[in-house]
């Protein structure tokens, strides 16, 4: 098995240990040292790095396992590692961001399934490399999010429909109606602290820079500290000022912008002149979201929404209420006047439970729903092409064709094959039936092609019934 020192600046961090193959060692031997450094290499008697995910300025992530729990649980530990030549105030601030996230985790992570949970924290102390001297080193030990983040998405697929946005945007404003309702200001919302894991469900990850505000009114903070993303932080922020559940929504806001027009300098959409982000000459979106986001980004805590459940609702009446034109790219942006009167008063926010907060169902736009049913109905006549010159009887040759194609339509479901896939599988497939038609005789290749375009324009005719049921339906009910 290899461990992974986490030792900075350790010469050869990787260690193997062949007798660690065997899970009834790994879990009674006492320990395991750094073959390079000397570094003790199981943490806390339990936690196995075998992993570095990545580095930052205040510490580094490594993924590990717990050979504490039954089936070696995947987990993440986080060393508290400042980068630099830090004066004693910026490290204790540093140490204190650090260990503030740990409370914030084991105060909320297990109260909401979509805040990773916290499993561990604590010192290590050990000899230095230097004679005489001594290191310590801060752990923090929280559940393994198996999934990409919102900016690895972006990099990897492109600009994000507004449905996606949407989607995006509900779901982490019902986590921050959660966090600010604790008394809690995450203070870094970015596409890099949004999480989704393989099954669809969004995270919100990195409290380390919150901003907790005890024995006060969640609106008015105390002065904030200097740690922010620079064009994700509102002014209030940047001048270190107070900080406000606004402020969460103005950075929230900037983070679907960066979705909606795949812009990775999201600053050069900010126009310093006129101190107001100019975004909607790059984007097509309704004009209600977009009316909402301007909201968001005003540069005045006080005219923003002052909460999350506000532009839930709001959000909730533009679904309701609000007729489905569009802008046209080209006019000129329209930024609204700030509001001279505060919104409607909201009823007092009840404690929200975990199933309030679950995630919603996943959706696909309508472009994307009907390219999915014409890749699976052309993929499935394939198969079944394909199976009946190889098969002995109709009825197999149909029951393995459907159980191919469910696999195809749960993997596309979960999201395992999507983009140039819808295109690569056909490819291939086609390929492979027209080879075997070849070699055992059959169909024309020009029969192959019709059916199987048939069963595409069959699949896309039946899923726009389908949806157009489905929503007839919802009107009436």
């Amino acid at each position: 098995m290899e461990i992974y020192c986490t030792r900075p600046r350790c010469p050869r961090p990787q260690n193997y240990f062949s007798d660690l193959d065997d899970h009834g060692t790994i879990r009674t031997v006492q320990q395991k040292y750094c073959t390079a450094c000397g570094m003790p290499l199981m943490l806390d008697g339990r936690y196995l790095p075998i992993k570095l995910l990545g580095r930052g300025g205040f510490g580094a992530a490594f993924l590990a396992r717990d050979r504490r729990t039954p089936g070696m649980r995947q987990c993440v530990v986080k060393q508290f590692q400042p980068a630099g030549d830090l004066s004693p105030t910026q490290l204790q601030l540093a140490q204190d961001l650090f260990e503030r996230e740990a409370v914030v985790l084991e105060q909320i992570g297990r109260q909401h399934e979509q805040i990773p949970d916290l499993y561990a924290f604590f010192p290590v102390i050990i000899p230095s490399l230097q004679a005489g001297e001594q290191d310590q080193f801060f752990y923090l030990v929280q559940e393994y999010i198996d999934g990409q983040n919102l900016e690895e998405e972006l990099a990897q697929k492109g600009k994000y429909s507004e449905q996606e946005v949407l989607e995006i945007l509900q779901e982490i404003l019902k986590i921050l109606k959660f966090v600010h309702q604790k008394n809690i200001i995450h203070r870094d919302i970015k596409p890099s602290n949004i999480m989704r894991d393989r099954y669809g469900k969004l995270f919100l990850l990195d409290f380390g820079a919150v901003k907790l505000v005890t024995n006060a009114p969640i609106g008015a903070s105390a002065p904030s500290t200097n740690i922010y993303s620079m064009g994700f932080a509102p002014p209030e922020q940047m001048s270190g000022g107070q900080v406000f559940p606004s402020t969460d929504l103005y950075a929230l806001a900037v983070t679907i912008l960066m979705l909606l027009t795949g812009e990775t300098e999201i600053t050069q959409l900010f126009d310093a002149y006129s101190n107001q982000w100019k975004w909607r000459g790059h984007v097509s979106v309704s004009p209600h979201l977009a009316d909402i986001l301007d909201k968001m980004l005003l540069s005045a805590a006080n005219q923003r929404y002052q909460s999350a459940q506000e532009v839930l609702d709001a959000l909730n009446v533009s679904q309701n209420h609000i007729p489905s034109t569009y802008i046209n790219p080209r006019q000129p942006s329209v930024t609204p006047q700030p509001q001279s009167q505060q919104t409607q008063t909201q009823p007092p926010v009840q404690k929200q439970s975990v199933s309030a907060t679950g995630p919603v169902k996943q959706q696909f736009s309508l472009i994307k729903l009907l390219a999915r049913a014409a890749f699976s109905g052309f993929e499935g006549a394939l198969i079944t092409i394909g199976l009946s010159t190889i098969l002995p009887s109709p009825v197999i040759t149909l029951a393995a064709a459907c159980v191919i194609l469910s696999g195809l339509i749960y993997a596309q479901w979960k999201r395992w094959i999507g983009g140039s896939d819808l295109l690569i599988f056909p490819a291939i497939t086609l390929g492979i039936v027209l080879f075997l038609l070849r070699v055992r005789g059959g169909f024309t290749i020009e029969e192959v092609i019709i059916l199987s375009v048939a069963a595409a324009l069959m699949a896309i005719a039946a899923t726009a019934l389908f949806r157009l049921i489905y929503k007839l339906l919802s009107l009436l009910l």
